[in-house]
């Protein structure tokens, strides 16, 4: 992102603008699952999954080689790029797949968990302290997610659990893009996660392609690759003008384009009980984020 023009006022300090571009991308992402949800009833899944990361790959890579050149490829650390792509690859086939069965709205207040899935792994894995109350609001996350897909409910069914497993991939994919992130461009690890992703799910396209029987599926599916490209690119914008803690809260509005998302093309809203463990998980999350900025400020000042 250095090489790029502007690149030094991208870096500028602002809060409000940091914050816009979440939101933007929240909205982004929204379109996206909620386009996912409507394509998935006539095209394939893996056929959808290919699309979606061949137009991201090929957009970033068109992009940004011209500008930065060939050195951008250039790593120490594949086997890590390529267990990434894995990763990512797996949260975004078992978000599609999940995607299929629920609804938009409540598919994505379980996926925001995943910041709290985020500390259960720093906890076990990485040997980090976890407070007491970091503690507390990860297992009223939790509580609401239970919630949302009430275990033993007449609607409870198998695909209920894919989102958990998608935030178990997503928590894994987070943690080694932290330990990359120390060491690796930017830039270098979203070209390597595109390309992984593409390059995996092409393998089963002589499997899975077919015909499309009209122009508008085919638009939803550029439509896809463009909302991801977008959303991705203005989330990293948003943090070069602001640091994480500031914007993660912000993070959660996805759960409310989504669920508006929902209403419009599938004429869906979530009932009371879904509706109160939405609203667990967006206090809980909001609530980490608001914690992890006052700790920080109090390991500053100490």
């Amino acid at each position: 992102m250095s090489a790029l023009p502007g690149a030094r006022a991208l870096r500028t300090p602002n809060a409000l603008a940091g914050i816009a571009l979440v939101l933007g991308a929240s909205a982004c992402f929204s379109a996206l699952d909620t386009t996912t949800k409507y394509v998935s009833a006539s095209v394939p899944l893996l056929m959808a999954l290919w699309f979606r990361y061949f137009f991201q790959a090929a957009a970033t890579t068109l992009v940004v080689v011209p500008l930065r050149g060939r050195t951008i490829w250039r790593t120490r650390r594949l086997a890590w790029h390529l267990l990434r792509g894995l990763l990512l690859l797996t949260s975004s086939l078992l978000a599609f797949a999940s995607l299929r069965y629920m609804p938009v709205g409540e598919f994505t207040a379980i996926v925001m968990i995943t910041p709290l899935a985020v500390t259960v792994l720093a906890a076990t894995h990485l040997k980090e302290h976890v407070s007491p109350l970091r503690w507390l609001l990860v297992a009223g996350g939790f509580a609401g997610t239970l919630v949302i897909i009430r275990p033993g409910a007449e609607t409870f069914g198998w695909s209920s659990l894919l989102p958990l497993a998608l935030v178990a991939s997503n928590a894994s994919f987070q943690v080694l893009t932290s330990k990359l992130a120390r060491t690796e461009d930017p830039v270098t690890m979203h070209l390597y996660t595109g390309w992984t992703g593409t390059l995996l799910s092409a393998l089963a396209l002589p499997y899975v392609w077919t015909s499309l029987p009209n122009g508008w599926l085919w638009a939803c599916l550029c439509f896809m690759g463009l909302m991801a490209t977008v959303g991705h690119f203005m989330l990293i914008l948003a943090y070069y003008r602001a640091p994480a803690a500031t914007l993660t809260p912000y993070l959660y509005s996805q759960i409310g384009f989504a669920m508006l998302g929902g209403w419009l093309v599938f004429s869906h809203m979530p009932d009371t009980l879904s509706l109160a463990g939405i609203g667990m998980i967006a206090v809980c999350g909001a609530a980490g984020a608001w914690l992890t900025v006052r700790e920080r400020r109090a390991a500053g000042a100490a």
